[in-house]
C-alpha cells in the first residue's frame, strides 16, 4: 500500500496488487471508506464504493480528487508501470 497524500484528515493511497483495474483511488478518514475510478480519458472520477461517508464528506473527498487530479495520475502510473 502507497500512501500518496494525506490532507483534511483523509488518506488517499492505492494498493501495489491492483494492477489489473482502471487507474483508481483509495480514501480513508475514520471510519469512512471509499475508492473512486480516475478517468483520465474524460477528466473525471467515478465512485466505486463509499462506506460511512456523509454527502458533505463525498463532496469533501472528490473536491480533494478533482484539485489533485494530475498529481493522482502520474503517483497511479509511477507505482504501477506507467499502467
Amino acid at each position: 500500500m502507497a500512501t500518496v497524500l494525506i490532507l483534511n484528515g483523509w488518506r488517499f493511497f492505492f494498493y501495489s496488487n491492483e494492477r489489473h483495474e482502471p487507474p483508481h483511488i483509495h480514501a480513508k478518514k475514520g471510519g469512512m471508506d471509499c475508492k473512486f475510478w480516475l478517468l483520465l480519458d474524460k477528466y473525471d472520477i467515478e465512485e466505486v464504493y463509499g462506506y460511512g461517508l456523509s454527502a458533505a464528506e463525498r463532496r469533501a473527498v472528490r473536491k480533494i480528487i478533482f484539485e489533485h487530479f494530475d498529481y493522482l495520475i502520474t503517483r497511479y502510473q509511477d507505482i504501477h508501470g506507467g499502467k
